[in-house]
């Protein structure tokens, strides 16, 4: 799908990925970018430079992304892509917290459902669109250090395929976003293991987007290692548990 003259929604998009796939939709001649953050000043911020709309939005509240899509259609028209790009990560194994499990499951899993049932039915009368889901490499691996992380990624995956499956051939591209280490607030800290193959900038991740979405593209990696890392996986998947097991062994000896 092109870009040009396009209504995007961008949830998370203050900061990172998601404030890059902004300004890279500015640039490609959206007719309007809307950036949907709990980061109210950020979000007017960036929107400010690209001339864009900035909604705040808890996108783990469904009302909040039906208040998001009827403000985006009532102020600038039918949504043509939506991104559903915000995400969290909550640090830990077995020992995190119901409240933290449950946290991270409504952002990174159910805003994507919350989305998906507000803004598809629309996409389907008018016969087009776009539903874009920023998942991760740990989507289709895993994030060692993040057991959270790892089953809210890979449910986001799931998500993703069950829609492109469904609408995919009724007019709707569906879109899955997983890549590694990217420069952002959540990695502030440093990428971790994922950093190893590198940290890409968010600028970076948000061309890989475009040109997927061009190519209509369901499975965009950012960080091209990461298919032969999910076909070795794939082909032998004890060999590759035994692989994780000796990279946590070295890099994360106390987990």
């Amino acid at each position: 799908m092109q870009v040009k003259d396009k209504v995007i929604i961008v949830t998370g998009g203050a900061n990172g990925i998601g404030a890059a796939l902004c300004r890279g939709f500015a640039r490609e001649g959206a007719r309007a970018v809307v950036v949907a953050d709990m980061d109210v000043e950020g979000a007017k911020a960036l929107a400010g430079t690209i001339n864009g709309l900035a909604v705040p939005c808890d996108v783990s509240r469904e009302e909040d992304i039906i208040r998001l899509i009827h403000r985006t259609q009532d102020e600038c028209g039918p949504v043509d892509i939506y991104c559903s790009n915000a995400g969290i990560i909550v640090m830990g194994l077995m020992e995190v917290v119901n409240s933290d499990w449950q946290r991270i499951w409504e952002i990174n899993v159910m805003s994507h459902v919350y989305a998906a049932r507000a803004v598809i039915p629309g996409m389907l009368q008018r016969g087009s669109g776009a539903f874009i889901i920023t998942a991760s490499a740990a989507g289709l691996l895993n994030q060692i250090d993040s057991a959270p992380y790892t089953a809210t990624k890979h449910a986001a995956v799931g998500l993703a395929e069950n829609l492109a499956i469904n609408y995919g051939d009724r007019g709707i591209q569906v879109s899955v976003l997983c890549p590694m280490a990217v420069r952002s607030l959540m990695t502030r800290n440093g990428g971790g293991i994922a950093a190893l193959d590198g940290m890409l900038e968010a600028e970076q991740v948000a061309e890989d987007l475009s040109v997927g979405l061009d190519r209509g593209q369901f499975m965009i990696m950012p960080h091209p290692q990461v298919k032969d890392y999910f076909q070795h996986k794939a082909m032998d998947y004890d060999r590759w548990i035994r692989g994780m097991q000796r990279l946590r062994a070295r890099h994360l000896p106390d987990t």
